[in-house]
């Protein structure tokens, strides 16, 4: 199989977190030849460490002989990464990040590395706040790649949820949720730990009690606080709830409805009878997806993965 790829590799597409990295050994057309991964993000690594760490995942793909373009998109191109893509400020067009891209320096002769930028919002007197996202954009240019002109809102559900207005295949204005992280911190170091575990909302009863909390959380935002209060105190004193493990599962599904249908209050603007793109994993994806139609409003979904590297795949013909 090594060999197979050495002969039929073209370029290389790397992903590059804050907590690990994957990359993708690509064909001529486009194509996974293969795939690997490492925890080795950029919160890991000082920038001489980017190379070695680069190496040890896609050494065994490259030629004795030859350069390999290897696109990154993500946190390598931060400030406190490899090298800083400064990011390009909105109205961008996704089909130019190309024009962004830096080159680190590298001493391995086989490689030819481009770090592509992230983008950036000023603040002004309309609805746009000071905002910023690396990554992302590259799975925006995958959507693009496919519809060129697209036009509408577009979510990508994560630790940090962006929504994104699109018109005409660039990127106008978009707006940034802490989410996830405000999930994690809710449920991992509030007094709520106490009452809440993850939750799979296949398991009976949870996908009915994260449907009402989006509801509950879209209807009166201002209630928030109190209903979060309200999830201990369910806990300790509410007998219709399971007992055990699924007690505490439960009311983590609800406080993850919460935190999305707060989420959701906040884009009420946004959301309209047009289908909402969701972009990321299938089990956020999924969630969210559930939610907006709570709400009354449609979605459509495409896979994380394939859009970042169609997003790749575009910023090098754009090369």
């Amino acid at each position: 199989m090594g060999d197979e790829v050495r002969e039929r590799l073209a370029w290389v597409a790397v992903d590059w977190g804050s907590s690990n990295l994957r990359a993708w050994a690509m064909g001529g057309r486009d194509e996974v030849l293969a795939q690997n991964g490492s925890d080795m993000g950029m919160l890991s690594l000082v920038p001489e460490a980017y190379e070695p760490a680069l190496l040890e995942t896609i050494g065994d793909w490259l030629p004795a002989s030859g350069r390999v373009p290897v696109w990154v998109c993500g946190m390598a191109g931060a400030r406190q990464g490899w090298r800083e893509a400064a990011y390009l400020p909105v109205p961008a067009r996704l089909g130019e990040l190309a024009l962004g891209a830096v080159m680190p320096d590298v001493r391995d002769p086989r490689l030819e590395v481009r770090l592509l930028p992230g983008l950036c919002q000023y603040a002004d007197a309309a609805e746009r706040a000071f905002d910023v996202m690396r990554g992302e954009e590259t799975q925006l240019a995958g959507l693009v790649a496919r519809q060129p002109d697209h036009t509408g809102v577009v979510c990508l559900p994560g630790t940090h949820a962006k929504w994104v207005w699109l018109e005409e295949g660039a990127v106008t204005r978009f707006a940034t949720h802490l989410t996830g992280e405000l999930y994690r911190l809710l449920a991992t170091q509030s007094v709520l730990k106490h009452s809440v575990t993850d939750a799979e909302l296949a398991e009976p009863g949870h996908r009915e009690a994260f449907v009402a909390a989006v509801r509950q959380a879209s209807d009166a935002p201002e209630c928030f606080g109190q209903r979060l209060f309200g999830l201990r105190a369910a806990d300790l004193l509410d007998d219709s709830l399971p007992t055990g493990e699924a007690r505490h599962s439960r009311l983590g599904a609800h406080l993850s409805g919460m935190v999305i249908g707060m989420e959701l209050a906040g884009m009420r603007r946004a959301l309209s009878k047009a289908p909402i793109t969701l972009v990321g994993s299938e089990a956020l994806c999924t969630r969210y997806a559930l939610a907006l139609e709570a709400l009354g409003h449609p979605s459509r979904r495409l896979d994380g993965e394939a859009a970042v590297l169609a997003g790749l795949g575009l910023a090098r013909a754009g090369a």
